[in-house]
């Protein structure tokens, strides 16, 4: 039976866990003591951090950092569209008085010079 590999040895480590002699560490000192330190961060990434920390995953910040920019840069395309219907509207605006304006007729003129007199009545 010397064609059959060796049993794999299993040791217990101080601590209670078990593992295979063969992967065991040259100098095993004990478990290990992870140090996390907490900075404070743009308010951008402190969401992120601590989804990390509480265990969320790994899905919920990859969304963080790709879906809070762009819902900025969505939100900034909407507001400048906004703010240029706007403007074309008073500029459209301005230009159908003005047009208005100039072709009126001398008609048009005392029409207007009457309803101005009516509404000065009515406020006295």
């Amino acid at each position: 039976m010397n064609h059959l590999p060796e049993p794999t040895r299993v040791v217990r480590l101080p601590d209670g866990t078990h593992v295979y002699a063969d992967r065991l560490p040259a100098t095993y000192s004990g478990p290990q003591v992870v140090h996390q330190h907490i900075h404070q961060a743009a308010p951008d990434r402190t969401v992120q951090r601590l989804a990390l920390g509480s265990g969320v995953g790994a899905g919920a910040v990859a969304a963080g950092v790709y879906f809070g920019p762009l819902l900025v840069g969505v939100l900034t395309a909407i507001a400048a569209n906004l703010a240029m219907l706007a403007f074309l509207a008073l500029v459209l605006a301005w230009g159908v008085h003005t047009v208005v304006k100039s072709t009126g007729s001398s008609e048009g003129a005392a029409a207007v010079k009457n309803a101005r007199r009516l509404t000065r009545r009515r406020r006295r």
